[in-house]
């Protein structure tokens, strides 16, 4: 009888696994206020928890093939810069194709593209801060192949002056780095279990974040209501307590009234949970 021969996973390989698995993790978490999770689409007449699923697992031949780049490359430059933004679009056509035209994860590759080159350029750093200064200074070089035509989410952010995802990744994700991952540790320091500790890490991204997603659907209105709204749920003792939910609930009826989901954040908690997972390896990937 032959040993059963297992494969040895890669680097480039064990990154795009942590940036899919992050990827589902944020989709599955529920209750998300206006989002798609496992209780329904929320704000969205062409989404479902299972295209979000297929389109995440869609994107791992992109990060696979970034993070080589990185390995390749071996330091941060417009060959690299230029080389993401190519794998970048071409893993947006494979995204576009699964989802038949439903543009489900356009921001995340953007973010978790540039965190999975500067993960793979220096591994056994796992200093959330070091890696975001690595994934910044990728996002503050320019490619020149980039298309000219703005995204939806480039529009609104120059129409209302808001921090779009681009230039939250040139400033090294402060909304994860500030507000997200603390509050992600902060709750789990409290026995109210990982989903909870989650939802609040999502909470404090959407207190101060200028999300191009709800601006682009509800104006300043919508982006008033879920920043009030998610500080609310914060103050009244977060997801895990009764209060806290109480809000929760009021913040998920109201933001689907305006139409308004907060996109912008969802793709923001997947770089935080990256992060966190790239912070917490143990031992050499």
């Amino acid at each position: 009888m032959h040993a059963l021969k297992l494969h040895t996973l890669t680097l480039a390989e064990q990154l795009a696994d942590l940036a899919v698995e992050a990827l589902i993790d944020e989709a599955d978490l529920s209750p998300k206020p206006a989002l798609v999770d496992r209780r329904g689409n929320g704000a969205h007449n062409d989404l479902h928890l299972g295209l979000m699923h297929a389109s995440a697992l869609s994107l791992w031949p992109a990060f696979k093939e970034m993070a080589e780049a990185a390995i390749a490359l071996g330091e941060i430059g417009l060959p690299l810069r230029e080389a993401l933004g190519r794998i970048g679009r071409e893993g947006e056509q494979s995204m576009l194709a699964t989802t038949q035209g439903v543009n489900t994860h356009r921001g995340a590759i953007w973010a978790l593209g540039l965190l999975v080159a500067a993960a793979a350029l220096a591994p056994e750093s796992r200093n959330a801060n070091a890696l975001a200064l690595r994934a910044a200074r990728l996002a503050l070089l320019n490619d020149r192949h980039a298309p000219q035509a703005l995204s939806h989410g480039a529009q609104v952010a120059r129409r209302y002056g808001a921090r779009g995802a681009r230039e939250e990744a040139q400033l090294g994700f402060p909304s994860v780095l500030q507000r997200g991952l603390p509050q992600l540790k902060k709750s789990r320091a409290h026995p109210h279990g990982e989903q909870n500790a989650r939802l609040d890490a999502l909470l404090a991204i959407m207190t101060r974040l200028a999300d191009t997603c709800v601006l682009y659907r509800a104006g300043t209105e919508g982006l008033q209501a879920m920043q009030q709204g998610a500080q609310a749920v914060l103050d009244a003792g977060g997801s895990a307590s009764l209060a806290g939910r109480r809000r929760l609930n009021e913040l998920d009826q109201q933001l689907l009234a305006l139409n308004a989901s907060p996109g912008g954040a969802a793709d923001l908690l997947a770089a935080c949970l990256f992060i966190d997972r790239i912070e917490s390896c143990d031992g050499a990937f």
